[in-house]
């Protein structure tokens, strides 16, 4: 399978910034190895002029951060799957740590928002992944088991699989500069493959686990040389065209 190499910008970026973020970004991965697929997600207002600067390129894949489970409506400051592919999107990332502890959506609605978007035509990345408290006190294979039940709860049996990916990102390391180690991450990954194998048997053994939290050029290959991890999520690295081309080629 491809490695996905993920770069998730959050809440930064103007349109004119992000254009030329992402130009210079295709520019440094025109030599892209085979086994590499890429897919950045933007801010929505960034959407639009990041897909002129992509142009026709066939490997990189544009996502937005965020979708609300229904075609129209009176959903003030949501986006359909819909306006999503309409402005370019092949993906969708959901169940993001920011959205379930800021903006308090639970595994349920993530759940919602994964199964409607699959069916809306975009390939989904889940975010997955405990908080400290949660690891310390020996929670982490029932979060994790948890957020994917309830994550895929109304997806179908039969997904292919490269229109869904998982991506374990462990709370205490998102931002933080602290990385989980290869044990933690190991652990995490095994777990997640397992759920798959069982939740989707045909194609759970080809659905891609990502690794997300404090990821850098320094430490992207070492991760994604791991077993079970079959690509990356990148936040702050990813900011930059120059430091996310080195851990795409890493």
């Amino acid at each position: 399978m491809k490695l996905l190499m993920a770069a998730n910008w959050k809440m930064h970026k103007t349109r004119a910034d992000a254009a030329a973020t992402l130009s210079r970004l295709v520019a440094a991965l025109s030599g892209m190895p085979a086994d590499r697929e890429v897919a950045v997600f933007t801010p929505f207002t960034a959407l639009s002029a990041c897909a002129d600067a992509l142009g026709e390129s066939p490997r990189i894949g544009l996502g937005g951060q965020n979708c609300y489970p229904a075609q129209e409506g009176a959903f003030t400051g949501e986006c359909s799957p819909a306006m999503l592919r309409d402005v370019g999107c092949t993906w969708v990332l959901t169940g993001h740590s920011e959205r379930r502890a800021i903006f308090g959506e639970s595994a349920a609605f993530v759940g919602q928002k994964t199964a409607f978007a699959l069916a809306s035509g975009l390939k989904i990345v889940l975010c997955i992944g405990e908080t400290l408290e949660e690891r310390d006190s020996g929670q982490l294979a029932a979060v994790l088991e948890r957020q994917m039940r309830e994550g895929l709860a109304g997806v179908g049996d039969d997904m292919p699989a490269p229109v869904l990916s998982l991506a374990y990102e462990p709370v205490w390391a998102i931002g933080t500069g602290r990385v989980a180690g290869p044990k933690e991450i190991l652990e995490a990954h095994a777990l997640a493959r397992a759920f798959l194998e069982k939740r989707f048997p045909a194609q759970g053994k080809a659905m891609r686990i990502l690794y997300g939290g404090s990821v850098k050029p320094e430490n992207a290959g070492e991760i994604i040389r791991l077993d079970n991890v079959n690509g990356v999520l990148v936040g702050g690295a990813s900011l930059q065209a120059e430091s996310f081309s080195r851990i795409v080629l890493a």
